[in-house]
């Protein structure tokens, strides 16, 4: 998912980011991650450009990342606030649907520009983009160019990843791994860990220990050059372009059984689809808009990383097999 990098680690904590005073019309609440409600995230501009439409009061709630996110849904089950959640991706559409927390969304989805297309009538795509191992240009001068180079390298090249617990791009990983490698993946794991500096809760921590030098590299995107290249004019940080083909993230938002009574949650679903949402998110979340914009993407994201092909599971598989597949990572983690 995403996302600006933050200057410091954020806190692994469910906080409310809401916008203040409720306005005449009703209150709509949305959970979501960290790094979305932060203040350089989208979740400011969207927040005002919505409440200037409804006429009410937007407010997000946010916890460290979007696996984190399913869960505390889960432990909240029906006697949750939120009228929808913003940030879980298709990794986890199964998991969510069992949970019976999600309503169908009745929307007709047909300008949708996601790689390969959107059939689901409960969850609404609002951006996506493709993992990577992004990497220092200054330290790294050989970076890994497959999976296979990335787990073999120089050990002393250090790499910072997300847990799959409760990270969305943690998860990510470990399907891409196993997409790679099947049953051998736990062999891949033993290999890559020797260079694995530390596995943070979520995405911003991991980013903030990689840009403030902690390490070579660090689990990301192939869409987070183009922050720097457009927000600080600096080519330094580059996605390594990996020979296997990258694993698709599409990020999802979903009206919950609280958000049925709501009309506000059908009204910010259908707003999701809209450019002035679309508009926010390429320089805010560092993704691709899965609904067309206003205005054509700035010239940086023509120069990233172009995935050879496009690896993704079934959602049914990963929730199938999601438990088994994260033990195998922790055993080999918790060495």
């Amino acid at each position: 998912m995403r996302k600006v990098f933050p200057l410091a680690v954020s806190v692994l904590a469910f906080a409310c980011a809401g916008s203040g005073e409720a306005l005449a019309d009703g209150t709509l609440t949305v959970y979501t991650y960290e790094s979305f409600t932060a203040d350089w995230g989208p979740g400011p501009a969207i927040e005002k450009a919505f409440e200037e439409q409804c006429r009410c009061d937007l407010k997000f709630a946010s916890v460290a990342d979007g696996v984190a996110l399913l869960n505390r849904v889960k432990l909240e089950g029906k006697d949750t606030d939120a009228d929808l959640v913003l940030g879980l991706d298709t990794n986890l559409i199964a998991d969510a649907k069992i949970t019976g927390l999600f309503v169908p969304h009745g929307m007709s989805l047909d300008n949708l520009t996601i790689p390969g297309g959107w059939h689901d009538d409960t969850f609404v795509p609002y951006d996506y983009g493709y993992f990577a191992v992004v990497y220092d240009t200054d330290t790294v001068k050989n970076p890994p160019r497959s999976l296979e180079e990335l787990i073999n390298g120089d050990a002393t090249t250090k790499i910072v990843i997300q847990d799959p617990r409760t990270s969305t791009p943690g998860l990510g990983l470990l399907l891409w791994m196993k997409h790679v490698y099947g049953d051998g993946a736990t062999f891949a794991w033993e290999k890559l860990a020797k260079r694995v500096l530390t596995v943070t809760p979520g995405w911003s921590e991991a980013y903030g220990l990689f840009t403030s030098g902690e390490a070579q590299m660090v689990f990301s995107y192939t869409t987070s050059p183009a922050y720097h290249m457009i927000a600080e004019n600096n080519d330094r940080y580059q996605a390594a372009s990996f020979r296997e083909g990258h694993y698709i993230q599409i990020e999802l938002v979903a009206k919950t059984v609280k958000g049925e009574s709501n009309p506000l949650a059908s009204e910010f679903l259908e707003f999701t689809m809209t450019a002035q949402f679309q508009d926010i998110i390429p320089e805010t979340n560092w993704m691709y808009p899965a609904a067309p914009t206003s205005t054509p993407l700035n010239s940086a994201f023509d120069k990233l990383v172009e995935p050879a092909s496009t690896l993704l599971f079934d959602s049914e598989e990963v929730a199938l097999n999601r438990e088994f597949w994260v033990d195998e990572w922790l055993k080999v983690m918790s060495k």
